[in-house]
Formats: structure tokens, C-alpha cells, sequence
């Protein structure tokens, strides 16, 4: 088990608490145990927190923010090219592999992980493992296996099923296992050889299906979904998340705004050539994932300028170095660069992942009462997102996991 971490004072940072569109400077954040204590003006912080004799961390021009959110991970990532020889890996060899990825990702500033479909669901034992305090990882949010037609997207490493009652026996088998959400595909996608991203994947009565035993049990549904048609259709029924979106039209957007849909963008997939190539991505998934990048651009576009909700999500590993950084936050800039502001950026990469996972004030956010979970970095992000790439420390709980700071 972990030490219990004693109280630290972060002083003098400036503080962006997951919402507010500035981050006020000359602030503490005093930490006891696993929470937020007190969140202030730094000499008011200090004056109140002294008889606990806290570790004082000085950080003038630093921005201190809510550990990041990324919202669509796969820590037994496994795609054609080098990644293929994850799907090689024995179940033990594979859980050894997810938790180094676990605690690569923590180290790159990302707290929570909400985990889109994982193989054999090994991802429960290392939720509780991290839970327990035995790995070190983010916090993870799980929906067990992606449950996909026969031969649907994914299907090598999911849960397939036919028919409504096929679909309902298999998100009350995720819900089993402890799922927290559901994931499904409703379309093709990258990696599949066989498939086309614009081929619809289920019937009418088998989405439905999913989405009354799941919203029963009181389980949110997101869905891998490509082309325009069957997204609309599956928001229509009562999806509650769009994964990609390769294609959003003013109607779908129009739509999701109406019915409160949040979306994952996760633009940095066709926009990582450098990726695939260092990963040796054969060549047709490469050619299939950059053919649809201005088309996926477009639709980001869209979601920005229709005022859609927006939750980060890299897809690759949240830690892959991309670009000179971390993917998830290149995946920050992609956004800045398809119209969101700063601002608006950093709110998908907290609080808004934060409210789709009904942890609204236990994470994404710096405030009294929630969960100790930051990263400090150099600079202002609400100015320069770029200033992300600057990362010096990162707490999860209390616990300093990371600490790069000139001493």
C-alpha cells in the first residue's frame, strides 16, 4: 500500500478550477490527505494551513489545473503493425503491459481514464488494483468489453452479439463484470481490413436493445460511429456519447446539442502519420485513416461552431509521444486549432469528462472537497495551449506522483 501523502501547500501558482475562463494568480491549494482542502489567496492558505505543517510547494508562474480526463483510452491498445504483438501477449503478459501503460499514462498528467472496450476484461482487475493503492495508475472508468455485431468492428477483441436479445445478454454481461458504462459500434472504422467506416453495423432493435438494459441499470452508452446516417439514428434513440464522429453534420450537431450528447473528437487518429509509421501501420489502414482527415477536421469544426459538448479523448495512448509532446495533449491543440478556445480546450479535458462520468466536483476540477487530482505546468495554458507540453508535477490524491520542478 501507498504512504498516506501529508498535507502539501502549492503556493503562489495561478489556478484554472476546471470552469472559470481565468485562473487568478498569487493562489494556494492546500492538499490534506486525498482532497482539496482550501483554495485561496496563497497568504490566507498559508496562515490557515500552518499548524498542520505542510510541505510548501512554491510555484510563482505556474498554472496549477485538475488532473486531465482522457475520455476514450485502450491500455491493451493492439492494432496492425508493431501493435499487433500486444494481441500475442498471454492474459498475464497482458495485464503486466496495461498496468505499465497505466502508469505511463499518470505520469503524462492524465488522472482519469475512461476506458472504450478492453480485451478479457483484465480491465477490472486493474481498476481495482489502482484502486486499492497495489499499481500506480489513473483513476479508471470501464466499459468492459465493446460489444459489436458478428464480424463488427473490433470483433477480435469484443464481445459480439446478434439480435435485440443477443445485445441485451451482452451489456447485462459487461454491467456484470462491473462496467460502468457501455460501449458499442454502431459503424465500421479504421482498423478493420474487411470493413468500411461507412457500413452501419446494427439494426433498429438491437441499438435499442442496448440502450434500454443499459440506461435501466443506470449505465450511460457511447458508440464508435463514423458516418453521419446511423449517428444520427443512434442520438435520435438516446445515445449519450458520439466516439470520432467522422462526419458531423449541422443536423447531427443541431441534434446533440438538443439532446445534450456529448462528443469525443479523438482528431489526432487521422492526423498521426508520424504515429503510423513509427508503429509500422500497414499501408491501407494508414491511406483509410488520413483519407478521412479533413473530413473529420470538418466535423470538429462543426461541434465547436454548433456549441456541442466536448470531452478529450486520444484514442492513442494517452502518453504516446506525438508531435513533440504527449498525444493527449496534441489532442489539446488539434482542438485549439479547429476553433476552440483555450479555454474551452482545458474545460473537454476536465470538467466536462468529469460531468459525463457523474463525477462533477470529485474530479476536473480545483475546488474545496474534491479529490486532490492536478498537475502543475510552466506558463499559462489559457493563453498558450502549448504551455501544456511544459508539464512539471503531477498529484493524484494527495500523492505526488511527478515532480520535475527546478529545485
Amino acid at each position: 500500500m501507498h504512504a498516506q501523502p501529508n498535507d502539501l501547500v502549492i503556493a503562489g501558482a495561478r489556478v484554472f478550477d476546471g470552469t472559470s475562463d481565468h485562473a487568478p494568480q498569487q493562489q494556494g491549494i492546500w492538499v490534506s490527505g486525498d482532497r482539496i482542502r482550501r483554495v485561496g489567496p496563497v497568504d490566507e492558505v498559508l496562515r490557515e494551513a500552518s499548524a498542520a505543517d505542510p510541505q510548501i510547494i512554491d510555484a510563482p508562474d505556474a498554472t496549477v489545473l485538475p488532473g486531465l480526463i482522457n475520455m476514450h483510452v485502450h491500455l491493451d491498445l493492439a492494432l496492425p503493425g508493431d501493435l499487433a504483438r500486444v494481441a500475442m501477449l498471454s492474459d498475464p503478459e497482458l495485464a503486466l503491459h496495461m498496468a505499465e501503460e497505466a502508469r505511463l499514462t499518470l505520469l503524462a498528467g492524465v488522472t482519469t481514464v475512461r476506458l472504450t472496450g478492453t480485451y478479457g476484461h483484465l480491465d477490472f482487475a486493474l481498476r481495482n488494483s489502482i484502486e486499492s493503492g497495489r499499481t500506480l495508475g489513473p483513476r479508471i472508468r470501464t466499459a468492459g468489453q465493446l460489444v459489436c455485431s458478428t464480424g463488427g468492428h473490433g470483433w477480435q477483441r469484443s464481445r459480439e452479439a446478434d439480435g435485440p436479445a443477443g445485445f441485451a445478454s451482452a451489456v447485462r454481461e459487461q454491467i456484470k463484470h462491473g462496467a460502468d458504462f457501455i460501449k458499442l459500434a454502431v459503424s465500421g472504422g479504421m482498423a478493420g481490413q474487411h470493413e468500411k467506416v461507412t457500413t452501419s453495423q446494427l439494426r433498429d432493435d438491437e441499438l435499442d436493445a442496448v440502450l434500454e438494459v443499459a440506461h435501466a441499470w443506470g449505465r450511460k452508452v457511447t458508440a464508435h460511429a463514423g458516418p453521419a446516417g446511423p449517428t444520427v439514428e443512434a442520438v435520435r434513440r438516446g445515445l449519450d456519447c458520439v466516439e470520432h464522429g467522422y462526419e458531423l453534420t449541422d443536423e447531427l450537431c443541431r441534434l446533440m446539442v438538443e439532446r445534450d450528447v456529448t462528443y469525443v473528437p479523438t482528431i489526432t487518429v487521422t492526423r498521426c502519420r508520424e504515429f503510423f509509421q513509427r508503429h509500422n501501420m500497414p499501408v491501407w489502414m494508414q491511406d483509410r485513416a488520413l483519407a478521412w482527415g479533413d473530413r473529420h477536421w470538418e466535423s470538429l469544426e462543426n461541434a465547436v461552431r454548433h456549441g456541442v459538448t466536448i470531452a478529450l479523448g486520444s484514442d492513442m495512448p494517452p502518453h504516446a509521444e506525438f508531435d513533440g509532446t504527449s498525444a493527449t495533449v496534441r489532442e489539446l491543440e488539434f482542438m485549439v486549432e479547429a476553433g476552440m478556445t483555450p479555454h474551452a480546450a482545458l474545460v473537454a479535458a476536465t470538467s466536462a469528462g468529469a460531468r459525463w462520468l457523474d463525477m462533477d466536483g470529485e474530479i476536473g476540477c480545483v475546488r474545496e472537497g474534491a479529490l486532490a487530482d492536478l498537475v502543475l505546468v510552466a506558463g499559462d495554458p489559457l493563453r498558450d495551449i502549448s504551455a501544456m507540453r511544459d508539464l512539471r508535477m503531477v498529484v493524484k490524491g494527495g500523492r505526488t506522483v511527478l515532480d520535475r520542478r527546478t529545485r
